[in-house]
């Protein structure tokens, strides 16, 4: 580990490494087959400060009033000890009318709050509620979960509770997205189930230590959102096992860059070579072709999670890669990777390869019917 985490550290540089957070952990099963984010985040790299770095920066994801609206959803959900989530949760997990035990892991005692303090903090609460006798409900809320990553401890900040029933965890994820008739934004409903199998792993990886099965904690997490327009909190169970599987394998991808590592050019490189006021000094087009060194996959779905989006997507781009025109066009172009090809089987400046002709057929159809619609306007 001791070799592989030298050659972590010189494709980063002599900065820290960048840590992850749920969203981050999130994102890595949003597009598995691209080696460069693998290297990157393997190595802790800031692709935010590369993509300024190369003027291809990725727009706020959010603007600071959605912000505050979360913020407020979450403790409007939170108040009064969690009142109003304790009356979802009756709801939704069948729980007898006794209270629960509210626990309060944002305080700590003492003025030494650190992440490392809170975690074995979040850690004693956990194993107590689990050891206990006592047939009341534990509601654990402000958690700070550890999680390895590459073989780094991660600590995660969830805006998330944790609720024991009878011995057994449940993820909760407060949203602020509206589910209107019972339907909410599909894209958003898996970000934040995602989001939450990174908080079951980390709560597994807890009791794993501890010799504890990992089944106490659920599967299933449960996504608090507002109901239809109003602010008043709905609840929904959902079976998170096929992105918690996900997010199983991609993290196992990171443990194994050896040979991603490998297929790199001798003594490359993304140091961004900060100078005494921390701002990059780098050659802009020797890092863009370091970068270009690595191999990547880019689809318009990355500029929703990847600091590289638009960085990657220049390429693609120059490169005439089909990718950039999304998943759907991809797949109906099955076995054309550029889209000159496609615009030549469209024209018939290009001879079809036997396993191409259906396709070459709707192509030159929708040619003629294009040429057809623009000679009539």
């Amino acid at each position: 580990m001791s070799q592989l985490n030298d050659r972590l550290v010189a494709l980063r540089g002599p900065v820290p490494a960048k840590g992850h957070d749920a969203r981050t952990l999130a994102a890595l099963t949003a597009n598995p087959g691209c080696n460069r984010r693998a290297l990157l985040d393997a190595a802790g790299i800031d692709k935010d400060a590369i993509a300024v770095h190369l003027g291809k920066p990725r727009p706020l994801v959010k603007s600071s009033l959605a912000l505050r609206s979360g913020a407020t959803f979450e403790q409007q959900v939170k108040a009064d000890g969690c009142a109003e989530l304790l009356r979802l949760l009756r709801d939704v997990l069948n729980l007898p009318l006794p209270e629960a035990a509210h626990t309060d892991l944002a305080v700590v005692g003492t003025q030494d709050a650190t992440p490392q303090v809170r975690y074995i903090h979040t850690r004693n609460a956990v194993l107590e509620a689990l050891r206990s006798t006592s047939p009341a409900r534990t509601l654990l809320d402000h958690p700070i979960l550890q999680l390895t990553v590459a073989g780094h401890p991660v600590y995660l900040e969830p805006d998330v509770v944790a609720f024991q029933i009878d011995g057994v965890f449940h993820i909760i994820e407060i949203k602020s997205f509206a589910v209107v008739d019972q339907q909410a934004n599909g894209t958003k409903v898996a970000a934040a189930v995602t989001q939450a199998a990174a908080y079951v792993l980390a709560l597994r990886e807890l009791l794993a230590k501890e010799g504890i099965d990992g089944d106490r904690v659920s599967h299933d997490v449960i996504l608090v959102t507002p109901r239809n327009f109003t602010r008043r909190p709905t609840a929904s169970v959902v079976d998170a096992r096929k992105k918690i599987a996900a997010l199983t394998r991609q993290l196992n991808r990171l443990t194994r860059v050896e040979p991603l590592l490998d297929a790199l050019p001798a003594r490359i490189t993304f140091d961004l070579i900060l100078d005494q006021d921390k701002r990059p000094t780098r050659d802009p087009k020797e890092l863009t072709a370091a970068l270009q060194a690595t191999t990547t996959r880019y689809t318009p779905a990355c500029r929703h999670f990847c600091d590289l989006a638009y960085v990657c997507r220049g390429e693609a781009r120059d490169d005439g890669s089909i990718d950039v025109l999304g998943s759907d066009i991809s797949d109906d172009l099955g076995g054309i990777d550029h889209i000159g090809t496609a615009l030549r089987l469209a024209d018939g400046t290009r001879t079809p390869a036997a396993d191409q002709a259906d396709l070459a057929a709707a192509l030159r159809h929708a040619h003629a019917v294009r040429t057809q619609l623009r000679e009539s306007a």
